[in-house]
């Protein structure tokens, strides 16, 4: 089924009397080359098995089919499914998994439905669910390549450089788990219907790190309170997160003794400089 043809795509979704719906950023791929480069810099083989996040009516899911050795798509719209047993009909190793992926117990489904496979994420993320979605596969540290098309905004927060206006929290977070590249944008125009922006497709490779729970939630609390307050100095931000334990003056020379201007901010530390100051934070508490 050609699902990049809007004469097939507008029948098809009468067919099922499917209405598109804001609130849940629906917005299909009409475009062919889209999913095929998507593909390529996927990496995905036919021994890998892939997570695929709102599939929507099947567009990159067909092209996954045709690549991988098995595809688990979780679509929340339950009034999609049909369409995609519908447009999936053809392909013996597509699971079509009706749910939130922020609900779902996500260990188990991979345990479920894709056992023993190297596990990828390939995925036209709807945008209101962006960042706690890549969260939740990140910390899950189970997938080696996250592919996944998000908006033009975020893609450049999440690969950001220290002391620009998009580098923040969550691309310390990302770095951490991850090495972030971005790799091509997608025109409004590829879709339907036409979104607002620009979308971007990147890729996450995943990186192994030898630090204990404790230590990084004792990192990731330190890089949420430095860049609550971005006007402030790092010094000022941390304040009140160690309210009663250190004082200005302590972190002032924990930041010197560190090797950084006791008037930086937040925004100009790397994830390297935020290890390092967590380290030796930890010491003197």
């Amino acid at each position: 089924m050609e699902l990049h043809d809007l004469t097939v795509i507008r029948p098809l979704l009468e067919k099922h009397g499917f209405h598109f719906s804001k609130s849940m950023g629906q917005n299909f791929l009409i475009r062919d080359w889209v999913p095929r480069r998507i593909l390529e810099v996927a990496g995905i083989t036919c021994d890998d098995g892939v997570l695929e996040i709102g599939p929507g009516i099947g567009v990159l899911t067909q092209e996954l089919c045709s690549a991988a050795g098995k595809i688990v798509a979780v679509e929340l719209d339950h009034r999609l499914i049909p369409v995609l047993q519908e447009t999936l009909a053809v392909f013996s190793n597509a699971e079509i998994v009706s749910g939130d992926i922020m609900k779902l117990d996500l260990m188990q489904l991979l345990s479920d439905q894709l056992p023993g496979l190297p596990l990828k994420v390939c995925a036209n993320l709807p945008y209101n669910i962006t960042t706690p979605v890549l969260r939740l596969l990140m910390e899950s540290e189970r997938f080696a390549q996250i592919t996944v098309m998000i908006q033009k905004e975020v893609a450049q927060r999440i690969c950001a450089k220290p002391g620009t206006p998009e580098y923040g929290a969550f691309t310390v977070f990302t770095e951490f788990y991850a090495s972030p590249a971005i790799c091509f944008d997608v025109p409004p125009d590829c879709f339907y219907p036409r979104p607002k922006v620009t979308s971007t497709v990147i890729t996450l490779h995943r990186k192994t790190r030898d630090i204990s729970p404790e230590d990084r939630d004792f990192l990731f609390s330190i890089t949420r309170a430095a860049f609550s307050q971005r006007r402030k100095t790092l010094v000022n931000s941390l304040s009140s997160l160690f309210a009663g334990k250190l004082t200005k003056e302590e972190l002032q020379a924990a930041v010197a003794a560190c090797g950084f201007d006791p008037l930086v901010r937040g925004e100009r530390l790397s994830l390297r400089d935020y290890l390092t100051l967590s380290s030796y934070i930890k010491t003197i508490l």
